[in-house]
């Protein structure tokens, strides 16, 4: 097959992050298929632009992987300055990706595949598929508008209403959706979309790279270099945005200045810096920042810790996802602290591999990790549970595999 994918916030070759679709990409050209991505020139987390796509509209990123083209598209610097300033970010991406789709990709194509958000990525995906004659299937990785509003990141009445009415109009015309959490598909059906159109392909583990980092990989000599022994460690990785709400992590650390307790956070976004300044202003010393690191380096990280923590804000809309980075956490056999109900807190008692605590509760998030800390071999056995549990359901290569199959019953 061609497929022709849009992905404002697709991953530089080893950068770390959500990385779901740079391995379903190579999963698919490993089994001889052509992918070509439309992909964005900044960085979700960051907001920041590289310095080689300065002053590019378009531009073809070169060296990525074996059948998989990627060609990088303008995204605003404005991403992270405002609100109007990301909503143009958003746009601008949906003028440069459309003219990348018309004049730069060349050949032909089998099926366009746009997974969201920005919810405005259907509009390249519409467009593209009326010229090119397309079918496309639409993926929902986080309920949009319902986030924003829910975060506060949306208030606008006329923009709220916009998306609502461009959400059941995308809904409609793509021939496929899928979603990444059964509470998804439940809010999607209430919505009126016909339940044979929804597909379920979760996120998935990474059992290849784990497996090869660990190969060779003594964590007690990486903890001991970061001058972490003897440490209970707790690793974060991921964005340190709104919607993560990290500060209930600092919250909890205040309350664990007496304990080995040290909370490591990995990633970066617009609240790093005034999480930094409240760390200092508090002088909490068991509390460490680390910038991105690639996706390999990552994994080094969380084979070092004694647990991986999946956070975010207490909304309602937040009960109906997956946390993407507890699938990393299963993968290397480690527990999750995981402060968020719903669906992901169904999950991680469903596999018995972690402890749920009740978001923005930091007297709650630390009389749970104190509670972890007194059963070491609980932990361990909650590490293997994870691992045993995400091999079964959500391995990567199999929901590649299964993709595929769906993507072939749209083609014409």
């Amino acid at each position: 097959m061609r497929i022709l994918l849009i992905h404002q916030y697709f991953l530089e070759k080893n950068d770390g992050g959500g990385s779901r679709f740079n391995e379903m990409t190579k999963a698919w050209a490993a089994q001889g298929h052509e992918v070509t991505v439309l992909a964005g020139m900044v960085h979700y987390a960051t907001g920041k632009k590289e310095e080689r796509y300065q002053g590019k509209f378009t531009l073809k990123d070169k060296n990525f992987y074996d059948h998989v083209d990627v060609v990088r598209c303008h995204v605003s610097e404005s991403y992270n300055s405002s609100f109007l300033g990301r909503l143009w970010a958003y746009f601008s991406f949906v003028f440069s990706s459309v003219y990348a789709g018309l004049f730069k990709v060349k050949g032909q194509h089998d099926v366009i595949l746009v997974t969201s958000p920005p919810l405005f990525v259907g509009i390249t995906a519409y467009i593209l598929s009326v010229f090119k004659r397309l079918p496309f299937i639409f993926e929902v990785r986080d309920l949009w508008p319902e986030s924003a509003i829910d975060t506060g990141v949306l208030q606008n009445k006329l923009i709220i209403k916009f998306a609502y009415w461009f959400e059941s109009f995308i809904y409609k015309k793509a021939k496929l959706i899928n979603v990444l959490t059964p509470a998804f598909r439940t809010k999607l059906i209430e919505k009126g979309v016909p339940e044979k159109k929804i597909l379920f392909i979760p996120n998935a583990a990474d059992f290849s790279l784990a497996a090869a980092v660990e190969k060779d990989f003594n964590a007690l000599e990486f903890k001991q270099s970061m001058g972490l022994d003897n440490k209970f460690v707790i690793t974060y990785v991921g964005a340190h945005g709104v919607a993560n709400h990290l500060i209930q992590l600092l919250d909890a650390a205040e309350l664990l200045k007496d304990s080995n307790v040290v909370f490591q956070l990995i990633g970066s976004g617009m609240r790093k810096e005034s999480l930094i300044e409240e760390k200092n202003k508090r002088g909490l010393d068991n509390v460490i920042f680390r910038d991105p690191v690639a996706k390999a380096e990552v994994f080094k990280y969380i084979l070092a810790s004694d647990m991986g923590a999946s956070v975010l804000k207490k909304v309602d809309t937040f009960k109906t996802i997956y946390s993407n980075k507890t699938f990393d956490y299963m993968s290397c056999k480690k527990p999750t602290l995981l402060a968020i109900d719903g669906v992901s807190r169904a999950l991680v008692e469903e596999a018995n591999c972690g402890i749920y605590v009740e978001p923005e509760n930091p007297e709650a998030i630390a009389a749970g990790i104190r509670q972890a800390m007194a059963s070491p071999e609980r932990l361990i056995e909650m590490g293997q549970n994870g691992y045993n549990h995400a091999i079964a359901n959500f391995d990567r290569s199999v929901l590649a595999s299964r993709y595929l199959d769906h993507m072939k019953t749209v083609v014409k």
